[in-house]
């Protein structure tokens, strides 16, 4: 079936009676939004954060948005590798909300999502208290309503430093990067009180951003080398994070550094991972932060560097191409499960109003086996969908119209229906396969909460250069193998983590005893 034939039957459905959403804003009063600060809390400290509504100019208008602490992103919160702390959460968003600790190994109880904790109201406080076992960079978020609530500001990180001195190579500044976009159109932000939309593709924006602005610039100074941590805090937008002009060094992702350092001209992101990059530059002029895609380069802002010399460079240790032994002796125990039959098999696809779509022609399994499913939108190139290229049929989708899955191929049970459990400390190896024969095949960025895994396999090819992930972009017909490290007890979620996915029932439960 065409696009254009899909659209048609959309666009029917329409008539009948299943209206758009118009774009409401909730009238919470709303400060100036203020700069993000950097906080620094010892071990035992504790921390008073709150979501409220804000005034933010993009693009010359202002709009009101939701931040933490009156910045976006939120403060950096910067913590010792082990230690506890506690932050005492305010909800002033007028919405109910929760503040989900993305990748951190902290107490259940304190997950901040919707196995362990009960939606907070307007106005409600709670404590959550954190631990911190692994380096790098973290984030925090809201876990209700993600599609509004984040795409309107509410996002901060967690930077763990390492008790190794020597975990990271010396740099002269380490600088952390929110990627983000919004869908900005006749003066207002396209976003719906009522529910999620646009759940077919997500929220593809129009305005990019870095760390919530339009317009980023970062002053820098010849021959200094910055460590910048990467995060993608969009609903669905991939990007392919490059600095046009220079080279960029690959030293760590979402749960720390990688085995190897390695050079590369871009780096992909998907929604909700990080990418920890180094860059040397060694001479003088403006250098562009961007966004590549195949079809179209994005700017996203601007460094310029100065023709003054950095008072101590770097540059020697720049050029080394480093090993990270912590990171290898940490896989090691686990490398004999890479090459293991998986312990279970989740595929990834999609029902399109109501299961209408149903019926006729077949897919494949991850085992090879066939078995019954809709007609098929045709998979993307490259198995990522760059950009919004079904705006309007998009746009009329919501929770009821697209119901994404993730189905259990051995029970054939789906979303909240599964029912995982594991015991802590054995490894489980996972398959998941994105079904490139679905209603709409597109890329998956597949986040389990809790715990830590590594990516395996890819189409069945083994990665060489492992780091410890929290998140990993599955795309369209893609077949990813990730052994994911039992460590944490508990009742935990999985889901995608495109927001309108999510919204739309892509999740799960599986514990952890």
């Amino acid at each position: 079936m065409t696009k254009a034939q899909l659209f048609s039957i959309f666009l029917a459905i329409a008539v009948l009676g299943i209206a758009m959403y118009t774009t409401q804003g909730y009238l919470w009063p709303a400060s100036p939004v203020v700069a993000s600060q950097v906080v620094e809390l010892a071990d035992g400290a504790t921390y008073e954060l709150t979501a409220s509504a804000v005034e933010k100019e993009i693009g010359g208008r202002t709009y009101r948005m939701l931040a933490y602490n009156g910045s976006i992103p939120g403060p950096l919160i910067k913590v010792a590798q082990g230690s506890e702390v506690t932050i005492n959460f305010t909800n002033d968003t007028g919405m109910k909300t929760l503040l989900h600790s993305h990748g951190v190994r902290m107490d259940n109880a304190f997950d901040g999502s919707q196995t362990s904790q009960k939606e907070m109201e307007p106005g409600e406080t709670f404590s959550y208290t954190l631990t911190f076992p692994d380096a790098g960079m973290y984030w925090y978020h809201p876990h209700v309503r993600e599609d509004y609530q984040q795409e309107l500001g509410l996002y901060g990180n967690f930077l763990v430093v390492s008790v190794d001195a020597n975990y990271w190579s010396p740099v002269n500044r380490e600088i952390p990067l929110f990627l983000d976009d919004l869908l900005i159109e006749g003066g207002n932000i396209e976003l719906s009180t009522r529910g999620a939309d646009r759940t077919l593709m997500g929220r593809f924006g129009n305005v990019m951003l870095i760390n919530g602005d339009d317009n980023y610039t970062l002053l820098a100074k010849k021959g200094e080398v910055i460590r910048f941590y990467v995060t993608n805090s969009a609903n669905v937008r991939p990007f392919n994070f490059a600095i046009d002009g220079a080279r960029l060094k690959l030293v760590g992702a979402d749960n720390g550094a990688y085995e190897h350092d390695a050079w590369k001209d871009s780096v992909l992101i998907g929604p909700s991972e990080r990418a920890i990059v180094e860059v040397l530059f060694d001479k003088s002029g403006s250098f562009s932060p961007q966004n590549r895609t195949p079809n179209r380069t994005y700017t996203l802002g601007r460094i310029d560097v100065s023709a003054e010399t950095i008072g101590v460079s770097y540059a020697n240790e720049f050029a080394e191409l480093r090993t990270h032994e912590a990171t290898v002796r940490s896989i090691d125990a686990l490398r004999p499960l890479f090459a293991k039959v998986p312990d279970k098999r989740i595929s990834l696809s999609i029902d399109m109003m109501g299961g209408m779509m149903g019926g006729g022609g077949q897919h494949r399994m991850s085992d090879g086996s066939m078995m019954d499913n809709g007609m098929t939108m045709g998979i993307p190139e490259g198995g990522i969908e760059w950009e919004d290229d079904m705006q309007m049929m998009n746009a009329m989708s919501d929770a009821d119209s697209a119901k994404w899955k993730i189905v259990d191929e051995d029970t054939r049970k789906e979303n909240m229906d599964i029912d995982w459990s594991f015991k802590h400390g054995e490894p489980v190896k996972i398959r998941i396969f994105n079904d490139p024969r679905s209603m709409h095949p597109m890329q998956h960025p597949i986040h389990f909460h809790g715990q830590r895994f590594l990516v395996v396999a890819r189409d069945g090819v083994p990665q060489t250069n492992l780091v410890w992930k929290d998140t990993v972009l599955v795309k369209a017909g893609e077949t990813v193998d990730i052994v994911l490290d039992t460590s944490n007890p508990g009742k935990w979620m999985a889901h995608c983590h495109i927001a309108e996915h999510l919204e739309a029932g892509m999740m799960f439960t599986f514990k952890v005893e």
